[in-house]
């Protein structure tokens, strides 16, 4: 058995029967349980996150930290010169098409929603030190440049690279299960390469639904902004089923006609919008404090990066440090699967800082354009930031525009950007989960995705009924535990892959050859060799 069995299952034409029935059988029974007790879902969920947080926050602090170490070895390692693909391949797609992708990759409604909350929350509540000073500005970009920098990026690289590895250098299915073939061999296509793709699966619905859920309700605050629209759960639930529905149009539209189109036009609209920021914003303080705001992040990396306020009794950590490294192990299938399929052809050195550097610069840079520029006007004065952060977190973007020209028409586009995000997020998830129930295949069925876009509108509403952000944020946190197990595994595979790749190993066989058939056997480096041997002589009569 060298490929993984599907076939029909009821009106899915071709899926993994174990895969798509124990995920879909523990999905639908998880929506069922919420639905009919809310409440108990509520406590249920509060309870796991306490334990995961309390009890296995260390693990997720050394995962995130090994991750970013293998990178950077990696890069530079002898490994580095290995390609995605045939060792003579050129790259699939020109290095401004890649980044443009990339671009896409790091850019979600996550951000859009965090981009000017999370700062200045952390400035009026700083886990360290005095509120609303310059030292806790400076401490708020510098936390949430570690939120969302290295270390997530970090988590998506590993996981992207051992798939486009596994997938691209010898020849395996494009699904999770592939990543541990050096370990398991051909038993990848039974019981544990089923059990890697369950857990896969589930880390991609709740790590996506928990950025859907984040979508829907700052998209209801900026309607109640814009139209005075009640923020309320019943208007959530119905802006959660008139974009699942327009999801569902995109999946049938097919991938080139559905997502590639809505991803430029929201990757076009973010551009025009961080423009406006720029140049209608502090032009000179942006500039300046990007720079000095990476600088901070750098110098600040270990200490916040290994802190686990063993010497306090504070849940700050749990709050926010650890949901975003369950969130980021969450969406690493999903992330991973898609910076996999676009970067065939190339080195792993070049994969790696490409994928390390480029989305999280343009991170940076929005956090700063927002947060930041939040920051700043707070302590130039009072404009009312904080009171929204503190009132509805959501809000925060929406606030701050207000200060600028054409608001009402920015925050409309704002709106459309979520909106967009959510289409997008909803249908390359749906798309992703498809691929890893159907046995790592390519093109999976229409009729498949549909299934898990409608499945995942319905967990975001389980979720927001339940407990709104507090339930999401669990739900990230659960969903994380099992697979960051998982993740440890593939590094451990990835590392066992590379040492047996067959340009290694060519390498490795060359350092066994005699000095004279190396001389013999290997062509001088320089071509005019008598450029080596002094000036020519004079001749007579010049």
């Amino acid at each position: 058995m060298d490929h993984v069995k599907v076939g029909r299952l009821g009106p899915f034409p071709r899926v993994s029967k174990p895969v798509f029935i124990v995920s879909s059988i523990v999905i639908v029974g998880f929506i069922i349980f919420g639905a009919l007790f809310t409440e108990q879902a509520g406590t249920l969920f509060d309870a796991l996150q306490n334990f995961i947080t309390h009890k296995f926050g260390w693990l997720f602090v050394i995962l995130v930290n090994v991750a970013l170490g293998l990178c950077i070895y990696l890069a530079m390692s002898r490994y580095g010169d290995i390609r995605l693909g045939a060792q003579t391949e050129t790259p699939q797609y020109s290095l401004i098409s890649w980044i443009g992708m990339l671009f896409s990759a790091g850019i979600g409604i996550g951000l859009v929603y965090w981009g000017t909350a999370e700062p200045l929350y952390h400035f009026m509540a700083p886990p360290m030190g005095e509120a609303e000073s310059i030292e806790s500005a400076k401490q708020a970009m510098s936390i949430s440049f570690m939120h969302w920098g290295l270390h997530a990026w970090g988590l998506y690289t590993i996981v992207a690279l051992a798939l486009a590895y596994f997938h691209f250098r010898r020849g395996l299915p494009l699904s999770i299960r592939s990543t541990l073939y050096p370990l398991l061999g051909k038993k990848i296509y039974g019981g544990w390469g089923h059990t890697v793709d369950i857990l896969a699966v589930f880390g991609t619905m709740f790590g996506v639904v928990t950025s859907l859920g984040l979508g829907v309700m700052q998209i209801n605050s900026g309607l109640t902004n814009l139209f005075g629209v009640p923020d309320s759960l019943n208007i959530q639930f119905a802006l959660i089923a008139f974009i699942t529905a327009l999801a569902s149009m995109s999946v049938m539209m097919g991938l080139d006609k559905g997502i590639k189109r809505l991803s430029d036009i929201n990757i076009g609209l973010t551009v025009i919008l961080l423009l406006f920021m720029l140049v209608l914003g502090p032009t000179l303080f942006i500039f300046d404090s990007f720079l000095e705001n990476i600088g901070n992040y750098v110098t600040s990396i270990i200490p916040l990066g290994t802190w686990g306020e063993a010497y306090g009794d504070s849940d700050w950590r749990s709050a926010w440090t650890i949901f975003y490294w369950a969130w980021w192990v969450s969406w690493s299938p999903f992330v991973g699967v898609f910076i996999a399929r676009i970067s065939r052809g190339r080195t792993i050195r070049e994969f790696i800082w490409g994928v390390l550097l480029i989305p999280m610069t343009i991170l940076f840079f929005w956090f700063t354009t927002f947060g930041g520029v939040g920051i700043h006007m707070e302590l130039l004065g009072d404009p009312g930031l904080i009171a929204a952060v503190q009132e509805d977190t959501g809000s925060a973007i929406f606030k701050l525009v207000e200060y600028y020209p054409l608001a009402q028409p920015i925050t409309m586009m704002i709106v459309v950007m979520i909106v967009l995000w959510f289409v997008t997020s909803s249908d390359s998830a749906s798309f992703v989960i498809d691929m890893l129930t159907a046995g790592g295949d390519t093109n999976p069925p229409k009729i498949q995705r549909l299934f898990w876009a409608l499945t995942e509108g319905a967990i975001a509403a389980i979720l927001l009924a339940a407990g709104g952000l507090a339930a999401l944020q669990s739900a990230a946190i659960i969903a994380g535990l099992p697979f960051a197990l998982v993740i440890f595994v593939i590094m451990y595979a990835l590392l066992r892959g590379l040492g047996r790749d067959r340009l290694i190993l060519y390498r490795n066989q060359q350092r066994y050859i005699t000095d004279e058939s190396a001389e013999h056997n290997s062509a001088n480096e320089f071509v005019d060799e008598h450029l080596l041997k002094g000036p020519p002589k004079i001749v007579k009569g010049d």
